[in-house]
C-alpha cells in the first residue's frame, strides 16, 4: 500500500531536518565554555600541553576554554567522564596513548568503556618520544653496547617505567623483543621515582619523557642512549634514535597526546574543533613550547587520526599480547 503524498512529503522534510541538525549545531558551536579533561594530575606532561592548547583555543574559538584534571585509574577515570558527557563538543579529552589505545588490551574486562566506540578522535596534537637513559655507572655508552651487555648478562639489567602497560613499559618490551635480550621491568608511580633510582644506580635504565629527564641529562646524572622515535627528535639532535643501530632499524614506539570527544559527537563539530586545533598548532610560540616539553606539533585530519589510532592500537596490542602484560 502506497503512502499518501502528504505523508511522503512530511517524512522527507523530517529526514532533511534531522540531517541538517548537526550542521546547524556546528554553526552555533561553541555556545558555552569548553572543558578539556586531563586524565592525570596537574603539572604533568598532558596537563601542560592541555593548558598550552586551551590558551590558543580561547582565541581561535572565541570562547572560554578550561582544563579539568580528573586523575586516577591509569587515565581511565578522566576518559570515562568524557565518554559520559553530552556529545556536543563542549567536553573534550586530551588523552595519551595509554587510556585511548593501550589500556583495553591490558585491563580488558576491567575497562568501563571501549575507546574505539565511546571516544571520537578529533586530532593528534603532539608526539612525545621517550628517551632511554642509563645510570652514570652503567658500563655502556650507546644502544649497541647495551644490547651486547644485556646478551652477556640475561636478566641482570633492569629498567624502570612509570607503570605497567604504559608506553614506557612497552618501549622496554619492544627493545627486548627486537634485540633478543631479557631485562627486568621495575614499575614506579611517577617519573621522579623512576629517575632517582637510575641516578643512584639501583636501576640501570629507564624510558622517560625528555621533559622529565632533561635536567638529569644536562647535569650528567644520567646518560642518554637513544630516543624511541624513528629518527632523532628535534628537542636534542645529539641523542641518536634507537633505530640507528641497524639490528633495531624497525624500533619505533612513541607516546602521543590527542584530542577526543564523546563517541556520538556529530561529525561537523569534530571537523570544526579539528580546524581550530590545526590553526593553533601553526603558532610558532606554541610549537616552541611543545618542543620544550619534549614533543612536536602533529596535527592530523579527523580521518587521518582515526587511521593513526587503528595502526597504533594494532602495534600496542601485539606487544602487550606477546609480552603477556596484564593489569593486576
Amino acid at each position: 500500500m502506497q503512502k499518501p503524498r502528504r505523508q511522503i512529503i512530511l517524512t522527507g522534510l523530517m529526514a532533511a531536518a534531522l540531517g541538517a541538525a548537526p550542521a546547524v549545531m556546528a554553526q552555533d558551536y561553541p555556545s558555552k565554555t569548553i572543558t578539556i579533561v586531563v586524565p592525570f594530575s596537574a603539572g604533568g606532561g598532558v596537563d601542560t600541553v592541555a593548558r598550552l592548547l586551551a590558551e590558543k583555543l580561547r582565541v581561535t574559538l572565541k570562547q572560554n576554554v578550561i582544563v579539568d584534571n580528573k586523575a586516577g585509574g591509569s587515565g581511565m577515570i578522566g576518559a570515562l567522564a568524557v565518554v559520559k558527557a553530552s556529545p556536543d563538543g563542549h567536553t573534550l579529552l586530551l588523552g595519551s596513548a595509554g587510556e585511548t589505545a593501550i589500556n583495553s588490551f591490558v585491563y580488558k574486562s576491567k575497562m568501563q568503556y571501549q575507546p574505539s566506540k565511546d571516544l571520537a578522535p578529533v586530532t593528534l596534537v603532539t608526539r612525545i618520544p621517550n628517551v632511554l637513559v642509563a645510570a652514570p655507572n652503567f658500563p655502556v655508552k650507546n644502544v649497541e653496547e647495551l644490547v651486547t651487555y644485556a646478551k652477556k648478562n640475561p636478566g641482570k639489567v633492569s629498567y624502570s617505567s612509570s607503570g605497567v602497560g604504559n608506553p614506557q613499559h612497552l618501549n622496554g618490551e619492544l627493545l627486548e623483543e627486537l634485540a633478543g635480550i631479557h631485562m627486568v621491568h621495575v614499575p614506579y608511580k611517577g617519573a621522579s621515582g623512576q629517575l632517582v633510582d637510575v641516578v643512584s644506580g639501583n636501576v640501570e635504565l629507564t624510558f622517560v619523557s625528555y621533559a622529565a629527564a632533561r635536567g638529569f641529562i644536562k647535569d650528567g646524572k644520567v646518560k642518554a642512549l637513544g630516543v624511541t622515535s624513528a629518527k632523532r627528535a628535534p628537542f636534542d639532535a645529539n641523542i641518536p634514535a634507537i633505530a640507528e643501530y641497524k639490528p633495531l632499524a624497525k624500533y619505533q614506539l612513541e607516546n602521543w597526546f590527542g584530542l577526543f570527544a564523546p563517541g556520538a559527537t556529530p561529525e561537523p563539530i569534530l571537523q570544526k574543533i579539528n580546524a581550530a586545533v590545526a590553526q593553533a598548532l601553526k603558532e610558532p610560540d606554541l610549537a616552541k613550547r611543545l618542543q620544550d616539553q619534549g614533543g612536536e606539533p602533529a596535527p592530523m585530519s579527523v580521518q587521518q587520526f582515526r587511521d593513526f589510532i587503528k595502526t597504533e592500537s594494532l602495534q600496542f596490542q601485539r606487544i602487550v599480547e606477546t609480552a603477556k602484560i596484564t593489569a593486576e
